[in-house]
């Protein structure tokens, strides 16, 4: 009777359990994504100042462009001819008025030798986001010795960043 009894508690062990937690199986998955290129720009108001038309020298001011973009992402930055009737990136105007205007200019670099434009790869700004905002500065002139009316001169200028 005592074999009896060892066979039927043998008999109870879940042997199937016991052979399925001997061995393993595995799989494997990818996890994706896409990171996009991504920029934004802001910008601080170009602020002459006082001109007038006897002065003997241009009038200079600069202002400062924030460009952030997704790190290693290539960019250019452009500036347009403005909102003023006639203007052009070539020769940007302000008005006072309807018909009043005071010609100005923007450029990429201290010297005032390369007006900053709006046609990539001809006169934008190049650059290379790092994830942090990065600081361009615009140089602006006012020609010296126009003849335009007292008021108070103004344009608007949108900046492109290209990505």
């Amino acid at each position: 009777m005592k074999q009896r009894i060892a066979v039927l508690l043998l008999g109870l062990i879940p042997w199937a359990e016991v052979h399925a937690q001997a061995q393993t199986a595995t799989t494997t998955f990818k996890v994706t994504t896409k990171v996009q290129a991504v920029c934004a720009v802001t910008a601080v108001d170009l602020a002459f100042g006082n001109y007038t038309s006897k002065s003997a020298t241009p009038l200079l001011a600069t202002t400062t462009l924030q460009a952030t973009c997704t790190p290693n992402s290539s960019y250019n930055i452009g500036l347009n001819a403005g909102t003023t009737a006639g203007a052009t990136v070539n020769q940007r105007k302000m008005a006072s008025g309807a018909t009043n205007t005071l010609n100005y200019q923007l450029y990429s670099d201290a010297a005032r030798s390369t007006i900053w434009g709006n046609t990539t790869g001809t006169d934008t700004v190049t650059g290379v986001g790092t994830g942090l905002a990065q600081s361009l500065t615009v140089y602006g002139s006012v020609p010296a010795a126009q003849a335009s009316p007292a008021g108070d001169y103004q344009d608007i200028i949108t900046v492109t960043v290209f990505y």
